[in-house]
């Protein structure tokens, strides 16, 4: 499969919603991407698994950083992509694979930009964190993550979006005890103890912090339950699984220590957790792109690797031209005409327009 990164981004972006690249089979599409980004000479290009990095080295005074992931959630019957009334429809065309299409044109045309720029595109980032491409090129090679500032093509409707929500994952486990379904109370059943996990969870009332001038929503929210032994066993354990979107005014530490308060009573795992971003829309970078790409910032409600660069010391936003709230949904699409705008106005700035 080969990319014409010359094509207009809508039609890119088409044939990388076709080349499907669910989280750990990216290579194909990863393959594709440094095949074409090889051509160009005015990129280095650089790999590590299923993440290429391509930089210009110009000399310019300062750098800025673009990335985007390649992987999506799986698809739910949304492939192959269609086009109506300028709308593609596909998994992944929103998140984000729209954002990639102005990367890789971007990549391919801009061959003397006021600024050098490094382009990465990285594997893993719709499942745990340990599994990221970005946080092991963080770790093996922090300097090809180096720069000014840096922008994450993630879906946000063309808004400039700061910060980002911290996200853990944990396990609250009930315990019970086993006996024979004919029998019942002789045992204790663990999922009808669950149910008091369950009201804990809806009378929880989350926070919506201001942080740096932008409100956050925070979430706590059951994803998950497993139990059960067979068809006639009172079952000893049920888990339930939950997920918890925090503001980035809390660590991950914090954050952990607030699950485990509010489920106090039950014993908690944590399981996954990734540390949010405060918006860090002072910054000088900051404020220049917010300033060349209009709008009024918001916060960013999910976790992007925003999270990554803030540990690094390079400042960075999310703007992309997706739609947020289609992210991972059945009927998940993109404008074609904000593609191409979000290519216009990045393509702009990159000129020192």
């Amino acid at each position: 499969m080969d990319l014409d990164l010359w094509a207009d981004a809508g039609t890119l972006t088409a044939r990388l919603v076709d080349t499907e690249s669910v989280s750990g089979a990216e290579r194909p599409l990863a393959d594709a991407i440094e095949r074409a980004l090889r051509g160009l000479p005015h990129l280095a290009v650089h790999r590590d698994g299923n993440a290429i990095v391509a930089r210009t080295t110009l000399g310019r005074d300062r750098r800025v950083v673009l990335a985007g992931h390649i992987d999506t959630v799986p698809a739910a019957g949304n492939l192959p992509s269609r086009t109506d009334g300028g709308v593609l429809y596909g998994c992944g065309a929103s998140d984000m694979k729209a954002g990639v299409a102005v990367q890789l044109r971007l990549a391919a045309t801009m061959t003397s930009p006021a600024m050098d720029v490094t382009y990465v595109f990285y594997d893993c980032e719709e499942v745990e964190s340990e599994r990221n491409g970005l946080l092991r090129i963080a770790r093996s090679a922090p300097g090809l993550l180096a720069g000014d500032f840096a922008v994450l093509l993630e879906p946000t409707g063309g808004l400039v979006e700061g910060g980002c929500q911290g996200t853990l994952r944990a396990e609250v486990r009930a315990a019970g005890e086993r006996a024979h379904s004919a029998r019942w109370w002789m045992g204790r059943n663990a999922i009808h103890e669950a149910g008091d996990i369950l009201q804990v969870l809806r009378s929880y009332r989350p926070r919506e912090p201001e942080v740096d001038g932008l409100t956050f929503r925070e979430g706590l929210n059951a994803v998950g339950i497993t139990g059960g032994v067979a068809g006639n066993v009172i079952p000893d354990e049920c888990v339930v699984t939950v997920n918890y979107r925090f503001a980035p005014d809390r660590s991950a530490e914090q954050a952990a220590a607030h699950v485990r308060e509010v489920f106090g009573r039950w014993p908690v795992a944590i399981v996954d957790s990734a540390g949010g971003a405060r918006p860090g829309l002072a910054s000088p970078a900051a404020a220049s792109f917010v300033a060349a790409m209009g709008g009024q910032p918001r916060a960013k409600l999910g976790w992007t690797d925003v999270a990554r660069f803030d540990a690094l010391g390079v400042p960075a936003v999310n703007f992309g031209p997706g739609e947020p709230s289609l992210a991972h949904s059945r009927g998940e699409h993109v404008r074609l005409e904000a593609v191409a705008e979000c290519e216009a106005r990045m393509r702009s700035w990159l000129a020192g327009g």
